[in-house]
């Protein structure tokens, strides 16, 4: 008994690949009874699957499932492609403008002299500077093992003269025939405020003083007299004078 040909399971759903590949589910892929729409083009609100579809279709974009996961799934009405090709753009800008931190080294003997320390002390500020670690190591050989002491007093100053830009992490050590000490760039400080000007016509100017207190404010400021003792005056006693007696004589004589 010969056996049919297999059935193409994959041709039932055109869209299986498409799915797979695609970040947001689009249009038919959305299969689900209702969904919440938000965006600028549309009143948000719940509505049913085929409507968002007809409204989409109305406007010639795409309904687009933003938040797969709520209740019911978020979508918005945009135009697909370039919702992709803005979100790419965003993205390469990023990762352009992201700084890849990197450790630069540097190399010293113990027989560096100062010309070379500062020749390699300015590149090491521009290390740090531009946001890198230095791994500032002192190289002995042979017999130059012995001057143990004269390396740590090299990195010790460069660590002295990087102070300003970047900060050592721990004191010097040996790993084998190198004494090691690994700089780090310190954080950029924000810049003291400066103090407010006054303002144009903002000062209130000064109210005239009241005449009492002006007066009050002078006799505070004179200088004050000695007091001269009260002068006393003699009191002076006045007696009431006696009135006149009736003259008795006349009053007879008239009669």
């Amino acid at each position: 008994m010969q056996q049919g040909p297999r059935p193409n399971f994959r041709g039932r759903n055109p869209n299986f690949r498409r799915e797979q590949q695609q970040e947001h589910r689009t249009n038919r892929m959305i299969r689900v009874p209702e969904v919440r729409l938000v965006g600028d083009n549309v009143e948000p609100g719940v509505y049913s699957t085929e409507e968002a579809l007809r409204m989409a279709q109305d406007q010639q974009l795409d309904l687009v499932e933003i938040s797969p996961n709520a209740a019911p799934p978020v979508c918005r009405i945009i135009d697909y492609n370039k919702f992709l090709y803005e979100k790419k753009k965003k993205e390469k800008e990023m990762k352009a403008n992201a700084h890849k931190s990197e450790v630069k080294e540097i190399r010293f003997t113990p027989n560096t002299d100062d010309h070379d320390f500062d020749f390699k002390a300015k590149h090491a500020e521009k290390f740090l500077k531009e946001g890198n670690k230095v791994k500032t190591y002192v190289q002995f050989k042979g017999r130059a093992i012995m001057f143990k002491e004269r390396g740590e007093l090299i990195l010790l100053k460069f660590a002295e003269r990087l102070a300003e830009v970047g900060a050592l992490e721990g004191m010097p050590l040996m790993e084998g025939k190198r004494m090691i000490a690994i700089f780090a760039p310190k954080s950029s400080k924000k810049a003291t405020k400066a103090p407010k000007e006054p303002k144009e016509g903002g000062e209130r100017p000064e109210r005239p003083e009241r005449p009492e207190r002006a007066e009050r404010h002078d006799r505070d400021q004179a200088p004050q007299q000695p007091q001269q003792p009260p002068v006393r005056r003699p009191i002076e006693i006045k007696y009431a004078t006696p009135a006149p007696k009736p003259n008795t004589d006349t009053n007879n004589s008239g009669n």
